[in-house]
């Protein structure tokens, strides 16, 4: 049986099984970060892998300082889905002995400017000879207060779903260029009781689906509705991916706030409501073979 075909969450699912429970590990696989701790700790230890691939998350030629930003917001996108506070990254780096000496330093100009701008130490990592594409992966490390961590799985039916910023087009460059809205979250979950949060990195007709079913509920959505940057539709805002916002689920008592504070805190960022969560239904966090779904590796 071959990868292609399955489908990411298969794959994933088929890799993940019989992998053994370990003590200390609040979660494991199926978050946006792996929680590490006790269940009283005060503080937990987030810990979160990624990569890129060149010709799968970016082109060759592609200026290499966005390269290096994309290496390390990646990850950086998923501790905000969590509320966490970033802080150490070791980063893995497979280049052709062939490519230039400026390529490889650009690159890790752009690892240090988004480093530098979300407070992280790069403190580590390993260079090695790629026979192929360049490939660069990196590890974070930080921490989440316990009592602001949020998880994708804690959704309720009933709950409002709200979306950061705009969807759509990220291949037209913002997939190189985003923002990981890690400040928003940790705002968020300081000042909201938010039930469930994820950011969208395969496009929101695939991760809404994923919270949903990790919170054992349905889903409304009112596609009319959803926030589109410029000259895009509402099936690329639905399927194109990579746009690196944040996906959340609080009460409607929660919602009634947050649309009050959020323009006060960040006016010049959209947020908009897209649906709600339901209850559990036979074809909850199931995908629509004809609707519009995001990116997946093993499709």
């Amino acid at each position: 049986m071959k990868l292609g075909g399955l489908g990411e969450d298969a794959v994933i699912a088929a890799l993940l099984r019989g992998l053994p429970a370990t003590p200390g590990v609040i979660r494991g696989p199926g978050d946006d970060c792996a929680v590490i701790g006790t269940p009283r700790a005060k503080l937990w230890r987030l810990l979160k892998t990624d990569c890129l691939v060149e010709g799968v998350h970016f082109r060759p030629g592609e200026d290499p300082r966005k390269i290096g930003w994309k290496a390390l917001a990646r990850p950086l996108s998923d501790f905000a889905a969590m509320a966490g506070r970033p802080q150490h990254a070791l980063v893995t780096l497979a280049i052709s002995p062939d490519a230039d000496l400026k390529l490889a330093t650009a690159l890790y100009a752009g690892l240090r400017k988004c480093a530098a701008k979300y407070g992280v130490a790069i403190v580590g990592g390993e260079t090695a000879r790629s026979p192929g594409p360049m490939f660069i992966s990196v590890m974070l490390s930080g921490e989440v207060e316990r009592h602001l961590c949020v998880f994708r799985s804690g959704g309720q039916p009933g709950d409002a779903l709200f979306v950061t910023g705009r969807l759509g087009g990220s291949i037209k460059g913002r997939h190189l260029t985003f923002q990981p809205r890690v400040e928003e979250a940790r705002w968020l979950s300081r000042h909201l009781q938010l039930h469930a949060m994820m950011d969208l990195s395969d496009g929101l007709a695939t991760d809404l689906p994923r919270l949903a079913l990790a919170s054992g509920c349905g889903f409304h959505l009112d596609e009319a509705a959803l926030p589109l940057n410029p000259g895009c539709t509402q099936k690329q805002a639905l399927a194109d991916g990579e746009d690196y916002e944040l996906l959340l689920a609080l009460p409607p008592p929660e919602a009634f706030k947050l649309r009050i504070l959020w323009p006060r805190k960040f006016p010049a960022l959209p947020l908009t409501e897209i649906g709600a969560l339901t209850g559990p239904s036979p074809r909850s966090g199931k995908k629509n073979s004809r609707a519009p779904h995001g990116y997946d590796h093993f499709a």
